[in-house]
C-alpha cells in the first residue's frame, strides 16, 4: 500500500519506513544510514557535539498554523542551531517519531521530507531513528556535530570588557506567534519565521573560528538565553537597543497589532538566532553584529544600562 493511501496504522511501521528513507542520498559523514540496529557515522575530530530537542504538537507546533514539511524542517532546525552554538559543524541527526495510529500517512512523508530538506540546507543526511505509537505527535531529534579540531564553544567564557554580538533574525517568529494568534496568516514572512526558523548554521563556527569567547542558540528570548551565559560565566551583559535591528516589517505588525515589536526582538523565542562574546579587539566575522558589552560580576543583564521591566523570555511549565 503507498503511503498516500491511508493511515499509519494501515501502512504498517515498516512499509513506513522504507517509504520515507528509501532512495534518499546520505552525505559522506553517514557511513551507515538507515537499515541496521544503528547508525554509523564519521567523527573525524575524535569528539562527537550531540544534542536532542523534543517537539510536542501543541506546544511545539501546532498542524492547522504549519503543514507537516514546516513542522519537519523546524525539528530538525532546533537542533542544528544548538551544534552550531558550540562552534560545531553538523554532521548527522536523528529521529525519534510517535503517533496515533490513525494518522495520515501523508503527514510523516511529508514531515520527512521538510526534515531531509532541512538536513540538506546544513550539508547532511538523516541517518537514522525509531517510529512508535503513541497519543499524540511527538517528534525527538538528536542532532551530531563536528568540531574540526577547534575547541567547543561553551556558555562560561565570557569577559568583562568583551564584545556582544548576533547573527541571525530576532522577534520575527515571536511576531508571527502574536500574528497566528489573532487569526491571520499575513504578513507570510513573519508568520513563516514562526513555522520554520532559519538559523545560520555558518555562523557558529564561523564565531568559533574568530575566537569566540561564549556563545548560545537563541530559542527562548535574547533576554532569557544571555542570562545563561551572564550565569555560567559569572558576568553581566548589557544591551544597547540602538544596536539592534527592528525591521520595518516587525515595526509594520507591531502597529497593527498594538504591539511593542522591540519587545519581541529582546525577549521572543523559536528564532534561533545565535548569540556569542568576542574579545573587545579585532573585527567581528562575516554575519555577526554587535548588540552591547559584557559588563562586571552580578551586574546581571541590562538593557541600555537598565533593567528591564518585563519577563525576558519562554521558560517550560510557568
Amino acid at each position: 500500500m503507498s503511503p498516500n493511501d491511508g493511515t499509519v496504522a494501515a501502512i504498517g511501521e515498516f512499509a513506513l519506513i522504507q517509504a520515507v528513507t528509501e532512495g534518499r542520498r546520505q552525505p559522506a559523514s553517514t557511513l551507515l544510514g538507515p537499515g541496521d540496529d544503528a547508525a554509523v557515522v564519521a567523527a573525524p575530530d575524535g569528539r562527537v557535539v550531540a544534542t536532542t530537542d523534543v517537539l510536542v504538537q501543541g506546544v511545539h507546533f501546532r498542524l492547522d498554523w504549519s503543514s507537516p514539511e514546516q513542522v519537519g524542517r523546524k525539528a530538525v532546525a532546533v537542533n542544528l542551531s544548538d551544534v552550531a552554538a558550540m562552534g560545531a559543524k553538523p554532521t548527522t541527526v536523528l529521529v525519534g517519531f510517535a503517533c496515533p495510529p490513525d494518522l495520515p500517512a501523508t503527514v510523516v512523508t511529508e514531515l520527512m521530507n521538510g526534515m531531509w530538506a532541512e538536513a540538506g540546507r546544513a550539508g547532511i543526511g538523516v541517518s537514522g531513528g525509531d517510529m512508535v505509537s503513541a497519543d499524540q505527535l511527538v517528534i525527538s531529534v538528536t542532532a551530531l556535530g563536528d568540531l574540526e579540531d577547534r575547541e567547543p564553544v561553551t556558555r562560561s567564557g565570557a569577559r568583562p570588557g568583551d564584545v556582544l554580538a548576533v547573527s541571525g533574525r530576532l522577534g520575527w517568529a515571536a511576531a508571527g506567534l502574536a500574528v497566528l494568534r489573532r487569526g491571520f496568516r499575513s504578513p507570510v514572512g513573519v508568520v513563516n519565521a514562526q513555522r520554520c526558523p532559519e538559523p545560520p548554521y555558518e555562523a557558529g563556527p564561523r564565531a568559533a573560528l574568530a575566537g569566540a569567547t561564549a556563545m548560545i542558540d537563541i530559542s527562548d528570548g535574547l533576554l532569557a538565553d544571555l542570562g545563561h551565559i551572564a550565569s555560567a560565566s559569572g558576568v553581566g551583559l548589557d544591551v544597547q537597543t540602538t544596536d539592534l535591528e527592528v525591521s520595518t516589517r516587525l515595526r509594520e505588525v507591531g502597529t497593527a497589532l498594538g504591539a511593542d515589536p522591540l519587545r519581541w526582538v529582546l525577549t521572543g523565542g523559536e528564532d534561533h538566532a545565535l548569540a556569542a562574546t568576542f574579545p573587545p579587539f579585532g573585527d567581528l566575522p562575516e554575519g555577526w553584529r554587535r548588540i552591547g558589552t559584557v559588563t562586571m560580576p552580578d551586574s546581571g543583564i541590562t538593557v541600555d544600562g537598565k533593567e528591564y521591566g518585563h519577563e525576558g523570555g519562554w521558560e517550560h511549565w510557568r
